[in-house]
């Protein structure tokens, strides 16, 4: 953690140009994502996506506006309410007859016909509650108790609900954002090293029992010889990418999304774009996404307090983690883990969320200029006196 923070005007200036660039970076792949997906919907005659994902971006937009408008601050009145509402509905996603099962998944509640993901309230609600957790508590999360055990058992809480719906990539995708906070709330790292160890044995463990997963780590070793089968998708994705070359073969040109790519406006949507807009196009979405992180950093480098600055670190590596795996599956660098690309794929509640957590990065950073409601953020944490026995 920082010794001293930036002067109140610096701090403003920065956040200034850190927000402009953010809402600009966040705008152009809005705007990419909704022209991608009106192409990919070209081979479903009647299909509505298109319009359902302009709909939900209108509506993810003014959340946003509202959201950043207000003072973040507030949120830490709610963060325990929030994260229990979304345990109950971790919860009843997995009750048969309530949550919806497709894919050999149960992840979806139905509400006003639309469907829901719970895990997407989940993500966020978490990370409020951690980075509320971490301001309360920042005096002792050098201890092993209030620092690793009560915030472990927080994350496990939603973690363990969301593997078993099963969801593996939001949960691998939550695990990596929670260690990335708890470090950043002055947690040792030597505490988290028993623990990863101890996830890594149990998570192969179950890898090694679960025949469809296995089978897809199998694939990605050695797609050419699955292509046929298990590796079908991964290896039509990078078919996709191969005959875009540089330049692309032009906008609504692909010829994957004609039935040869499995859900090629959802989690494989960035095949589409470096088909169609080759390499140029998908560089540029690998460096909007960058830039989106960078100015994210920024924002909570700059924050006046330290919720501000937890939340703003939690929100900046949920979106660029989901960004990057998204991508690493697509090229064939990870495993097929499922999860969509962050303001271009098709799905109501993960652009909604997404936009949500522009909104409050964007309210953290007009309030850079605030005074201080917390302990200064100048003061090093390994300088405070801690409890041994907490």
């Amino acid at each position: 953690m920082r010794k001293a923070g930036l002067p109140d005007g610096n701090a403003q200036l920065n956040m200034k140009y850190a927000a402009t660039i953010l809402v600009f970076c966040v705008t152009a792949l809005l705007s990419l994502g909704l022209v991608i997906l009106f192409s990919s919907s070209m081979d479903k005659d009647g299909q509505n996506y298109p319009v359902m994902q302009a709909i939900w971006c209108g509506l993810g937009v003014v959340a946003a506006v509202l959201v950043a408008w207000n003072d973040y601050r507030h949120l830490k009145k709610i963060s325990l309410v929030l994260y229990l509402v979304a345990v109950v509905l971790l919860v009843l996603v997995l009750i048969p007859g309530i949550g919806v099962k497709a894919g050999g998944a149960r992840r979806w509640l139905h509400v006003a016909g639309q469907s829901v993901q719970p895990s997407e309230i989940a993500k966020i609600a978490l990370v409020i509650l951690l980075a509320h957790y971490g301001e309360r508590y920042q005096r002792f999360m050098a201890a092993p108790i209030r620092g690793l055990i009560i915030p472990g058992t927080l994350i496990c809480i939603v973690l363990g609900l969301i593997f078993r719906e099963p969801d593996w990539g939001t949960t691998l995708l939550l695990a990596a954002v929670g260690v990335v906070m708890l470090l950043v709330a002055g947690v040792r790292w030597r505490y988290l090293v028993a623990p990863a160890l101890a996830g890594c044995i149990a998570f192969t463990f179950v890898l090694l029992n679960n025949e469809t997963r296995l089978n897809r780590v199998k694939s990605w070793m050695d797609p050419e010889a699955t292509k046929g089968g298990v590796g079908y998708q991964s290896w039509q994705g990078m078919v996709a990418l191969g005959s875009g070359g540089v330049k692309g073969l032009g906008l609504g040109d692909s010829r994957q999304k004609f039935g040869y790519l499995p859900e090629h406006e959802t989690d494989f949507i960035f095949a589409i774009i470096g088909e169609e807009l080759g390499l140029v196009g998908t560089i540029g979405v690998v460096v909007a996404f960058v830039v989106v992180m960078i100015c994210g950093v920024r924002i909570a480098w700059n924050a006046r307090d330290t919720f501000g600055m937890l939340l703003a670190t939690g929100l900046t590596f949920l979106i660029g983690l989901q960004a990057f795996i998204n991508i690493g599956v697509v090229t064939g660098t990870l495993p097929n883990k499922g999860l969509p690309l962050p303001f271009i794929s098709r799905g109501g509640s993960n652009l909604f969320l997404m936009l949500m957590c522009v909104g409050l990065l964007l309210s953290i950073a007009r309030r850079a200029g605030d005074s201080r409601s917390t302990l200064p953020r100048s003061v090093d944490l390994e300088e405070l006196p801690v409890p041994q026995t907490t």
